[in-house]
């Protein structure tokens, strides 16, 4: 899989310049924000999520509110749909991938959707969590 994209955004105003963090020293890549990354780097990310078994998603790719900086998340929500249909665990954790879940009508295409998305990092660290630790005492 390439490296992931480092992306400046200024000001909203449309205008994405994306860097891939290997070059990042080297050279601007300047992209047309309606297009999703770059096609390459999101066919290879949505090749390896569509093929996977387990997924936990924990983090949206971008500003996903603003509908010209929405391409990325909605790749990889995409693709987290087909592979759950195609029979992997999906389990969406945090308010944020959770609002974009909810945003492009998928929350009832995943397996599993929780709002406790650094609780549910933590938990899956193996750190002791305060509530579950007061119900368990």
């Amino acid at each position: 899989m390439r490296c992931p994209l480092f992306s400046m955004i200024d000001n909203f105003s449309g205008l994405l310049i994306s860097k891939i963090i290997a070059d990042l020293l080297d050279h601007d890549v300047t992209f047309d924000p309606m297009v999703p990354w770059s096609t390459s780097y999101v066919h290879d990310c949505k090749e390896i999520i569509e093929n996977s078994k387990l997924i936990l998603w924990n983090g949206p790719m971008g500003v996903f509110e603003m509908e010209n900086f929405q391409a990325g998340t909605k790749s990889v929500a995409d693709a987290i749909v087909i592979a759950t249909k195609k029979g992997a665990f999906s389990l969406i954790g945090g308010g944020d991938s959770v609002a974009a879940i909810n945003k492009f009508n998928y929350a009832n295409e995943v397996s599993y959707v929780s709002t406790g998305g650094v609780p549910m990092l933590e938990y899956l660290e193996g750190i002791e969590l305060p509530g579950i630790k007061a119900i368990i005492d």
